[in-house]
């Protein structure tokens, strides 16, 4: 056994630079799993900063100072967040409190509904069973207990210091960031092994990708967002613009999120028309939408940043949001990248050199 676990060592850590990626990626997750709740505005920073080094990079190549490109960059982009902040928000979160207000009404109705099918086919579900269901979900909906735990989760969130914390320290680090970029990257180096060059192999393929990742995205938020937003306002539906942003945000979460959504949008509909030909419309329109989604959309913008199994994706998910919240589930796809990237790179032992451990462990066993 022991002779077992001596040849895996040599064949996966003989190389020097294999030990210095596995302390470097080792380093990295034990500091975000640990200290990642006090440097969450640091770590925000990080990936706006990398988000935005692109336009800064464009302007520098046409000319303009590195720090002009910066300023310009993160002004428009703090704008444009202003502009959804006090614009898109408000909106969102009158028709949040409204539908949470409604949902009890809406459940009555679909309860109702689902009533009438127990009575029709009583072999499939006794009417006693329905009803022993419905109270104990209406315990858990309950109007009042929602809107307070909404209440403590809103003054826990939106506190004072938290507030000034990422409106003014996060674009002060975002700005260093883009501005003094060559000269943190050279004062990081001094903390990292000599070695690394099988580490910065690593990096380069990913760097691509996981740019192509975040930017393709943040474009299907929009683009799906949008979509669903304008279907939902011709169709005249309730709660049109917060459903249209719960389907923009649900393709963070690949194949779980498009189905967790699916069910509020239903519900609205079926409350609102009923079992009629709008409500047929409506959801045929909104899986035209998934559709097009993930079979025009997806493979246009990440046809070269994703080349991973479903099911691969599927456990990235579950892990690394596990691990991370809600950062954990929107770099789930390009840790997954990450990993199978270093997989791929790591250098494995030569084969005589490893045939010739093998044998020497067999003689010694014998």
């Amino acid at each position: 056994m022991f002779s077992i676990i001596t040849n895996w060592y040599k064949e996966r850590f003989s190389d020097p630079q294999a030990v210095t990626l596995m302390l470097i990626l080792l380093g990295i997750a034990l500091i975000i799993y640990f200290a990642g709740g006090l440097l969450a505005p640091l770590l925000v920073a990080l990936v706006l900063a990398f988000l935005l080094e692109w336009p800064v990079a464009q302007m520098v190549k046409i000319g303009i100072n590195r720090t002009t490109g910066a300023s310009l960059v993160l002004v428009l982009f703090v704008g444009v967040m202003l502009l959804i902040t006090f614009g898109l928000v408000p909106s969102i979160w009158r028709q949040g409190v409204a539908l949470v207000t409604d949902l009890p009404t809406m459940l009555d109705k679909g309860f109702i509904t689902l009533k009438g099918f127990v009575e029709q086919y009583p072999q499939f579900l006794s009417v006693e069973q329905l009803d022993a269901s419905v109270g104990e979900l209406k315990k858990l909906l309950d109007t009042q207990h929602i809107l307070d735990l909404g209440k403590q989760l809103i003054g826990y969130s939106a506190s004072l210091l938290v507030l000034m914390v990422y409106a003014i320290l996060v674009p002060l680090l975002v700005f260093f960031f883009l501005k003094d970029k060559d000269e943190l990257v050279r004062g990081s180096k001094r903390f990292i092994p000599a070695n690394r060059d099988l580490a910065r192999k690593v990096w380069l393929e990913m760097n691509q990708q996981i740019f192509n990742y975040i930017r393709g995205k943040v474009i299907e938020i929009v683009i799906i967002g949008a979509a669903s937003y304008i279907f939902f306002a011709i169709m005249d539906l309730r709660y049109a613009a917060l459903l249209g942003v719960l389907t923009g945000f649900s393709v963070l979460i690949p194949y779980v999120g498009a189905t967790l959504v699916t069910l509020p949008i239903a519900l609205v509909a079926f409350f609102q028309w009923g079992i009629s030909p709008e409500f047929g419309y409506l959801m045929l329109g909104y899986g035209i939408i998934q559709a097009l989604d993930g079979n025009l959309l997806v493979p246009i913008l990440f046809s070269d940043a994703v080349d991973l199994h479903p099911v691969f994706i599927i456990a990235a998910v579950l892990v690394f949001g596990g691990l991370w919240g809600v950062w954990g589930v929107f770099f789930a796809i390009p840790l997954a990248s990450l990993v199978k990237a270093v997989v791929n790179a790591w250098p494995k032992a030569d084969k005589p050199e490893l045939e010739k451990s093998k044998t020497e462990a067999e003689q010694g066993a014998v």
